[in-house]
This record gives C-alpha cells, structure tokens and sequence, in this order.
C-alpha cells in the first residue's frame, strides 16, 4: 500500500468526497418532453441545440416544422441538423436524434396545422413549451401577421391548458412589441384591439378592405410585426392567466457571442442586413441618431434567458418572490442590454468599421464608407447622392451592353428595409428588467456558467471581433480562406473609390469655375 500524503493533521475536506455540483436547470429538464414551434427559424435552432447538448438527459425534444416549397417535413428537419451549429452537438452526443420528433403542421393554419395523433401526442407528453415561431417581415400583410402571429399563439395556448403534464410555456415576444409606449415595463400592457376581436376581423374582411384600415389598425405601432406580437402579448395575459407561462421579450437579436459558435447567424434581419449591406459597400446612410442606445443582444444569451426562464416558473423552488406582474399573473422578463451595459448606435458604426476593415470579402462591391444620419433630410439626400446616382449610372451602364438593369430596384428594397430599421435607431426607450436580473440571481454558478446571460461585463470589442468574422463566413458563405483575395480587391476598391471622389470633387470645382468666370 503507497501513501500519498505523511505527516500533518486530518482535515474535515480529506475525509468527505467532493462532489461536482450539478446544473438545476438541466435537472429540470430531465426527463422531459419539450415542444418547440419555429424550429427551423434562428432562434429555434439555437434552443433546439441548447437543449440537446445541455440537458442530456431530456426524453423527447419534439419539433414543429412546416413543408415548404416542395420540401417534405423529413426533409425540412434534416436540414436544420446539417448546419454547423449541430457539429459539437454530433461530437458530444451521436446518438441525439433519437431524442428529436419532427412534427408536421403550419402556424398560418388553425390549430398549428397539427393532425390528431400528433396532438394528441403533444397534450399527453409535453411539459414545457418555447413558442418561438412568428412571421418578421416588418411589412407582412395584416392578416397573415395575425394569423401567425396571434392565432397560433392563442391555439396554442389552448392546447396548453390540455396539456397534463406541462410545467412551463414561453412565449418568445420582442422588447419593442409596446414601442408606441416610452417606459416599458415587465408587465402585459392593454392593446387597442383584443386578439379575438382582431382574428374576427381578418377572418371576415376582404384583403382590400383590410389594406385600407391597416394604417388606422396599427395607430401608433410603426409596423405590423410589433402590432401583431403586442396584440399576441394581450392574448397570453387575458388567456393564459393560471398556466405556467411566461413572456421573454429580447430587443435586437444579433449574433451568438459564445456558443455553440462565437458569431453565428443565419440571417440578415435588422443590425445583421445593415452591417453586412455596409460591409459589401452597399449601404452608406442611414436615418439614425448616434447617441442612442442600440439595444442588441446576443441570441446565445437570448436563448439561455428564456431556458432559465421556462426552470425558474416551472419549478416552485426556484421561483424568486420579486419577480412580479402587477397586471397579470403572466411572467414577463424584459431581455435588453440598456440597464446593464451601454452600447450607442456611434459606438456599432466604430466598431463595425474597426472589424470589418480586417475581414474584407472578395464578394465586395464597392469600398465601404457610411454616415449616420440624424437629419432625415441629410439623409434623404445621401440617398440620392449615394444610393440612386450611382444605381442609375451603373443600370444604364448595363442596358447599354445588353443586361438587365437590377440596382435601382435592388436600392429600392435596401431603402425600405433601412426606413424600418431607422425607427428603431432615432429613438430611445426606458426598458425596466428586475424580473430578469433576478432570474439570473436565482442561478446556482453551473447554470450561470451554462445558461449565462448577464450583460453587466459583457466585452462588445471580443464580440464584434466574432460578429465581423460571423457575418462573413456564415451570412455571406464566404470561408475565411479567401482573405488574401479580400484584401487584393479591399485596396483595389479603396484606390477606386479616392479616385472617383477625386474625379467628382475636381469636376465640381471647374463647374463652379466656370460659372464664376461668366459673371466676372
């Protein structure tokens, strides 16, 4: 027999084993059938991994998923287990799909689409619902918002009240769906319309009829996306009160920041569009004001918040006696950046330009200058300046060789995707989160290490460093391996650029010359 250790006293620690403290969170879900709606959507998929790698031990991870364009659900489902967010996942746990259901139906139908063996499966097994799927097309018809957006929330909502083993539902909301409000609090606000009175409504009324009352319908809201997640909102709190449901509202979702991959997304939403758009010298304005708070938050962090969430109101111990609803018995849980880390729309552009400055893509148009501007009018005429002229020049430019002129209509979706984005980068709102900061109090260190989202001392200049890199190899398919390329045409397009500016700038001197000589 060796000894390790001579001499000295016995202590308390050598006689009592150490045992790894295990993740609450992942012990809640432990044993459970889970539902996710909008699964092949971004954050579907990142709850979607989350849960598998996280929670090893759930029994059934059951998928919504819609056939689309021809595409068969089967299909559809392996799919969204091809992407490379799934690679650590396959590493860790080969045999993960035995855990994953794939369940055909449609938010845009009644009832989800759901055929009766599946719902029936669904109200016998299921104890925890992330009902994430939404249309976000800012400009959706109103009727199809409605639908997607509200009656298969209701629907939903109704099937949960069947479920009899549910433990907790969340609802996956947006911090701006009371945008016309100022200070928004983690309460269910009252909306104009009711979700019922708005369903009988699209259900009756023609499409004409409905294009003409949709301005008086929205009022305040800017949009039928945000209308639609308010009215939805309203639903849950006058529908869902005794259930074990609670309203995650994230502001503006941006790239992952850690896992499963530092920079990961898989769309051009939002922030994204507008960087990656500046990144190819596409976009050079937009209507913004520099020193308001961008409130963006990364998805992993968005996804932990709402997993945390769905632990905290299904397990009685966890619940934290501050977290409140004075309107409600509707948990609500505002996940911005803006109470605990201040990010301004000046401070996105540096950094924007900082990074993508060392990632240049061969796939880049033009060298990339852009301006923030807070005069609409300013901006109105960089448009003209910048956008148009130069879409104008180069589509006749192709007629004249015989191909089809596509950049003007191209800069007239850019200014429509940047007049809704521009809403949200002029103004500024007080968004209160206790709920949510006493959610991740409540975390035992595991689940902070695991299901972290705390933004207090969250490091933007690492996380643009990702979201630069991110944006290129995922949104563009562009592999870091062609930098080299990048930076041949990045100084090609510089010199071109200087060039032009150089060309326009003298040009403009001798017209004024000229002009000035005829009254001397």
């Amino acid at each position: 027999m060796t000894m390790t250790r001579e001499g000295g006293d016995i202590t308390y620690a050598d006689m009592v084993q150490t045992v790894p403290e295990k993740s609450k969170i992942a012990q809640y879900f432990s044993g459970g059938h889970v539902f996710v709606t909008g699964a092949t959507g971004f954050l579907g998929k990142l709850i979607t991994e989350k849960l598998l790698r996280s929670c090893g031990d759930l029994e059934k991870l059951y998928l919504l998923i819609r056939e689309k364009k021809g595409k068969k659900v089967a299909d559809r489902g392996a799919e969204i287990f091809d992407n490379v967010i799934f690679e650590q996942l396959k590493n860790e746990q080969p045999k993960f799909m035995e855990k994953v259901v794939l369940v055909a139906g449609d938010c845009i139908k009644p009832e989800l689409g759901l055929g009766g063996d599946d719902r029936e499966t669904l109200l016998k097994n299921v104890t925890c619902v992330f009902h994430c799927a939404a249309t976000v097309k800012f400009d959706e018809k109103i009727r199809t918002a409605a639908y997607i957006n509200v009656r298969a929330t209701r629907d939903l909502v109704n099937m949960a009240k069947q479920m009899i083993n549910l433990k907790s539902f969340i609802y996956i909301s947006t911090a701006y769906a009371h945008c016309c409000r100022k200070d928004i609090q983690e309460v269910v606000y009252e909306t104009p319309i009711t979700g019922e009175k708005l369903l009988t409504l699209v259900d009756t009324c023609s499409d004409d009829f409905l294009n003409k009352v949709t301005p008086t319908l929205l009022g305040e809201w800017p949009n039928t996306y945000v209308f639609t997640k308010a009215v939805a909102e309203e639903v849950v709190g006058s529908s869902a009160r005794g259930l074990p449901i609670a309203i995650v509202r994230p502001s503006i979702v941006v790239a992952t920041a850690k896992g499963p991959l530092a920079g990961w997304i898989d769309n051009m939403y939002g922030v994204t569009g507008i960087t990656v758009g500046i990144a190819l010298g596409l976009i050079r304005t937009l209507h913004c004001k520099k020193d308001c708070v961008a409130d963006i938050v990364p998805a992993d962090y968005v996804i932990n918040s709402a997993i945390a969430a769905a632990w905290s109101i299904g397990n009685k111990e966890s619940m934290n006696k501050e977290i409140t609803n004075d309107n409600s018995e509707v948990s609500v849980f505002n996940y911005v950046c803006s109470t605990q880390t201040t990010i301004t729309w000046r401070v996105w552009m540096e950094y924007s330009k900082h990074y993508l400055k060392q990632v240049p893509s061969p796939l880049q148009l033009w060298h990339h200058f852009f301006i923030l501007n807070s005069n609409y009018f300013m901006h109105v005429l960089c448009v003209i300046l910048f956008h148009y002229i130069p879409a104008y020049v180069v589509d006749f430019l192709a007629l004249c060789i015989g191909k089809q002129p596509l950049l003007v209509k191209g800069y007239q979706k850019v200014g429509k995707f940047t007049d809704v984005i521009s809403y949200f980068a002029v103004r500024q709102w007080d968004f209160t989160n206790q709920n949510t900061q006493s959610l991740y109090q409540r975390m035992s260190p595991v689940d902070k290490e695991t299901f972290g989202f705390d933004l207090r001392e969250f490091d933007w200049d690492s996380y643009f460093y990702s979201f630069a890199r991110g944006g290129r190899v995922y949104l563009l398919k562009d592999p870091i391996e062609t930098l080299p390329q990048g930076r041949v045409k990045y100084y090609k397009l510089l010199v071109m650029h200087y060039a032009l500016v150089a060309f326009v700038c003298a040009a403009f001197l001798g017209v004024c010359f000229c002009i000035l000589k005829l009254f001397l």
